[in-house]
């Protein structure tokens, strides 16, 4: 089994910053993918940014300039770096990890971001 613990989340004023961690349970150094979804009540879960294998990341339409997805292998870890902040990233943003394209996705807890003045 892997568990995945999400920390980072909280409330910040437009423009301010958070850092996402989520940190697994086994090995990242070879995992196909890992990254974050978010989604608010009534809405449609989004693809916010991922990072996979050789380093590759790809991020939302709506983040890209503002957010940052990295990987501390030796920690076992990934960062989404979320600067410029605006009221509408505001969700509970999920960390994903998926071994291999072969298997299903493990999920975190969730964290609640929110930005508001």
């Amino acid at each position: 089994q892997v568990q995945l613990v999400e920390s980072g989340g909280g409330l910040v004023q437009p423009g301010g910053s958070l850092r996402l961690s989520c940190a697994a349970s086994v090995s990242i150094s070879s995992i196909y993918a890992m990254g974050w979804y978010r989604q608010v009540p009534g809405k449609q879960r989004e693809l916010v940014a991922h990072i996979i294998s050789g380093g590759t990341t790809n991020y939302a339409d709506s983040v890209k300039g503002r957010f940052t997805i990295s990987r501390d292998n030796a920690k076992d870890t990934v960062y989404l770096q979320m600067n410029s902040l605006k009221p509408e990233d505001t969700a509970v943003y999920y960390c994903y990890l998926k071994r291999n394209i072969f298997q299903n996705a493990y999920w975190g807890q969730g964290t609640q971001v929110t930005v508001s003045s």
